[in-house]
């Protein structure tokens, strides 16, 4: 009788330790392997300071876990090959207006470059998903370097299909810097 009131005070402690450690879950924060009075016992004799484990939560779930979630299941199409072609020659209008307006003015500055490369590859990025060419995945690739006379090779391989996959490129020149912007389309079946 001793043991079975025991077991029932301890199975309701740990009870209570679980709901309490649900409670501060629904919070946010984090929890500690040691209840706040040992970890302060603990901590103050300086014992096992730094022994102490820790779990990190979030209450709400991120962009990505919902998004992830969304995701709806398509069915096959069995379409292999593009509705619609790729258009290289609207897509080198986009290079050359975005190299022109970004560059025309800049003259070289290593950081800066570094920097304009990545913004420069996104707004062409964006300008060519606005042209909403379904099934195509689009590599966008910005070269900023300095003129000082210097020539320079600059080569690609991709494994793709000739029929539906292709490329545009741009080569802007200004007095102290040149670019080039490579945009790969590849389609996806």
């Amino acid at each position: 009788l001793l043991c079975s009131k025991m077991v029932d005070k301890v199975m309701m402690m740990a009870d209570i330790a679980n709901d309490r450690m649900a409670h501060s879950l629904k919070k946010g924060g984090s929890v500690s392997s040691l209840s706040s009075h040992e970890f302060r016992q603990k901590e103050h004799h300086r014992r096992i300071k730094d022994c102490v484990s820790t779990v990190s939560y979030m209450d709400e779930p991120s962009q990505h876990d919902v998004a992830s979630r969304l995701t709806v299941q398509m069915e096959n199409t069995y379409q292999l090959g593009p509705t619609k072609h790729f258009p290289v020659v609207t897509v080198n209008h986009i290079l050359k207006d975005v190299l022109t307006t970004y560059l025309q003015e800049e003259q070289y500055d290593p950081e800066l470059c570094r920097q304009m490369a990545k913004t420069i590859s996104e707004v062409i990025k964006a300008q060519v998903k606005d042209l909403m060419i379904p099934r195509y995945k689009l590599i966008v690739i910005v070269h900023i370097g300095p003129r000082h006379g210097q020539s320079i090779l600059i080569g690609s391989r991709c494994l793709w299909n000739p029929k539906s996959d292709t490329f545009a490129s741009y080569v802007f020149r200004n007095s102290s810097l040149f670019a080039l912007a490579n945009v790969y389309a590849v389609y996806f079946e």
